[in-house]
This record gives structure tokens, C-alpha cells and sequence, in this order.
């Protein structure tokens, strides 16, 4: 009987079944693995690269609209501060005021946080913090500028008075209980800008912050840089 001999490239077939048995994936990682990957994915693209927003108030009427939703870039501001005129998003005052952080009930941490921002969570109603919201304003002033808000709201900058196409709203001594015509006067300091709603007459922004009027700029998220809903309305997020 001639006995069959298996060249050094070959397995008996005992030893491919054994080899294919220990190279199929476990039923948990089949799974989750493409669960978690996209997952990190996400995550990833929203801290650092962009994320979707949506306008929650009315403080930047007239240009964005309570409801529209944008693009909010975030590579751009890791490499250089805001410019004038830009629309940008930056943390809750409740995370970096330090009046607010020493009145407020609410904590903010970046784990909590981003828990608490994620689209399956944030609808839950009840699971809110004001120190994880994001505000929306327009930089009008930045590091080394003097800066005037008169109480009309107007903006005079290093001595002159500003053209802002973009308010439409200034203010008016009606709006007692909300205090809108609340003067500043002062320079920006260094790694600061001052931010402002475009609807100057309601909008919570530097001029009533009660540890500081101005914006550190590491609390900026990003720039907002396109508005994709509603579709008639559809467009670049102006700068002036």
C-alpha cells in the first residue's frame, strides 16, 4: 500500500478544520464590532471635524431663524483665533463663568457632556444641564480692540462706530424686565474676542455675563458655516 506524504506546504485535514475553527470571528464581536466602529466614527467627525446644530432662540434673528439648522465647522479655529464678524459656537457660560460656576447647581464635564449632547440621549425629556448647552453669537471684537456698546447697542470699535447689516434689532429702554440696553466699555484682553447676538435687543451674550464680558476663545467649538434645513433657506452662513 503506498502511503500518502504531505509536502512541508500541505495540513492533514484535521489540522485546516482546527485552523478554520480558531479564525471565526466570536457572535459578540460580529455584531457590536460594526456597531462600535461607526460609533467611534461619529464621534470622532463631530469632535473634530463638524457637527450639525440647530438654532434654539431667536437671538440671532434675522439672519438665522429659531429652528434652522447648520454645519458647524471645527478644524478651522484650532489653527487660528475668530475673525470679526464671524458666526461662531462656544460652551455655556454656566461651564467657564466664574460667577455662574460658583452660583450654578449644574456641572458640566466633557464625558457628561457629550452624553448628554448625543441625538438618542439629548431627546430625553428631563436629561438637561445649562452648563452643556452651546450658545450661538457673532464676534464683533477681538484681542487688543476697544470696544464701546452704547445703549442703543450699538458697536463703536477703536473709536468708530460700526455699519452692522446684519442687527436689526437694536434696543429700546420697553424692555425693562430684560434689561437689553446694558452698555460695555473695555479692551478684549488676550485670547478673548466679544460675542454678540444679532438681534441685539434679546439676546444673552458678553454684555450680561457676571464674571466677564469676554469669551475665552478655547471655549469656541467651531465655526458656523452653512445652513442645510430648511431647504429654502439653503446657503453659506455669512461673515462681515
Amino acid at each position: 500500500m503506498n502511503k500518502k506524504n504531505f509536502s512541508h506546504n500541505e495540513q492533514k485535514p484535521e489540522a485546516i478544520e482546527s485552523s478554520t475553527s480558531a479564525e471565526e470571528v466570536h457572535p459578540f464581536w460580529d455584531f457590536w464590532a460594526p456597531i462600535l466602529f461607526t460609533l467611534s466614527l461619529y464621534l470622532g467627525v463631530r469632535h473634530y471635524i463638524a457637527e450639525a446644530r440647530y438654532i434654539p432662540s431667536g437671538s440671532m434673528l434675522p439672519g438665522l431663524q429659531i429652528q434652522d439648522r447648520l454645519i458647524i465647522e471645527k478644524l478651522t479655529l484650532r489653527y487660528r483665533n475668530p475673525y470679526r464678524g464671524e458666526v461662531v459656537v462656544f460652551k455655556s457660560p454656566y461651564s467657564f463663568d466664574p460667577v455662574l460656576l460658583g452660583s450654578a447647581k449644574h456641572t458640566s464635564s466633557s464625558l457628561k457632556c457629550a452624553l448628554l449632547n448625543f441625538p438618542l440621549i439629548s431627546i430625553i425629556p428631563g436629561l438637561t444641564d445649562v452648563a452643556c448647552d452651546a450658545y450661538i453669537k457673532r464676534v464683533v471684537a477681538v484681542a487688543g480692540d476697544h470696544v464701546v456698546i452704547t445703549k442703543k447697542g450699538e458697536l463703536i470699535l477703536n473709536g468708530n462706530k460700526q455699519i452692522e447689516p446684519y442687527v436689526s434689532n437694536l434696543c429700546s429702554l420697553v424692555f425693562k424686565e430684560f434689561n437689553p440696553c446694558r452698555t460695555l466699555s473695555g479692551h478684549v484682553p488676550e485670547d478673548h474676542v466679544l460675542v454678540l447676538g444679532d438681534n441685539r435687543a434679546n439676546s444673552w451674550d458678553g454684555r450680561f455675563w457676571p464674571g466677564g464680558n469676554f469669551l475665552p476663545t478655547d471655549q469656541i467649538l467651531g465655526r458656523a458655516v452653512w445652513r442645510f434645513w430648511p431647504l429654502n433657506r439653503l446657503g453659506a452662513v455669512k461673515s462681515f
